[in-house]
């Protein structure tokens, strides 16, 4: 079965390959190579997130701190260019952890469903609603930081799969993911909570939160690269350096102590939170002074 997974997410992962290939040929868009900020960004962001920290909040906070991207496009740029990190982060984690099969794919499916349905809403979005969604997206990620510092969420169990209502709930609860992973709110976090509550293995987690994220992103990417939603330049950064950041975290650290490095994560992820929300209000005055004149 897993054979088939690993397929499934080739197929997934040409697809995305050759329509953001065809994009950029048929625009003929020049190719402006990633400076060492954006590649630092990639290396970093993609080697905590494959211990399990997650990328999206971190990069946008680096991205709104640093300037490299327009606000509305920080999300498409973030799908498009960590997509085949994230693909080879769950080869690794689907590979090496036991889960089981059903629970995975159905979870998998449900996530890239609501990944196809977002990402068209999201891509379309005015710059004043996209910053407004990353803001509270972030406060939320910051939120999740908070209760997995202070332990507060359920410890999980020993399962390794679900079945009947664990799995309907749990299904569902990834379907919404899916969608909310295309403005921003990373999976991972809110995902590791879901497996937990439905008493399942902390271990399981990795297999479902890549696994989902390496299916859903090259479907949600699709629809940013067709409405042309990203940064070039930057996302090729994540995509040169977040290669080697994963596989440097998977096959040279594998574990390391990440207490400090997650309350560094939640202050800089409130900062920019706070800064989004505020470039927010900027932009509606903007639009009401122009409204006025």
């Amino acid at each position: 079965m897993k054979t088939w997974l690993f397929i499934a997410l080739g197929i997934f992962t040409a697809g995305y390959a050759i329509v953001w290939g065809w994009s950029i040929f048929e625009s003929r868009r020049k190719i402006q190579w990633p400076g060492w900020r954006e590649l630092f960004v990639g290396l970093v962001t993609n080697f905590f997130d494959t211990l399990g920290i997650g990328s999206y909040a971190p990069t946008t906070s680096f991205y709104k701190l640093w300037g490299l991207v327009p606000d509305e496009h920080i999300p498409g740029t973030m799908n498009i260019g960590d997509t085949l990190p994230s693909v080879l982060e769950a080869f690794i984690y689907i590979t090496v952890v036991q889960v089981d099969i059903v629970t995975l794919a159905l979870m998998i499916g449900a996530s890239v469903v609501g990944a196809w349905f977002g990402a068209g809403v999201v891509a379309r979005l005015p710059r004043r609603k996209v910053q407004i969604g990353m803001g509270v997206a972030l406060l939320v990620m910051a939120a999740f930081f908070l209760m997995s510092q202070f332990h507060l969420g359920p410890g999980g169990g020993e399962d390794l799969g679900l079945t009947g209502t664990k799995l309907g709930l749990a299904v569902a609860a990834n379907m919404i993911l899916g969608a909310l992973m295309t403005l921003g709110i990373g999976m991972y976090a809110p995902s590791m909570m879901i497996v937990y509550l439905m008493g399942m293995s902390p271990r399981a987690a990795f297999p479902i939160m890549t696994g989902s994220c390496a299916f859903l992103m090259p479907a949600g990417s699709v629809r940013f690269v067709r409405e042309d939603s990203y940064n070039l330049k930057a996302a090729l950064g994540l995509l040169i350096g977040g290669i080697p950041g994963v596989m440097a975290a998977a096959f040279i650290v594998k574990e390391m102590p990440l207490y400090w490095v997650r309350w560094l994560v939640i202050v800089v992820v409130l900062y920019t939170a706070a800064m989004m929300l505020r470039s927010a209000a900027v932009e509606r005055r903007r639009a009401a002074a122009v409204a006025a004149a």
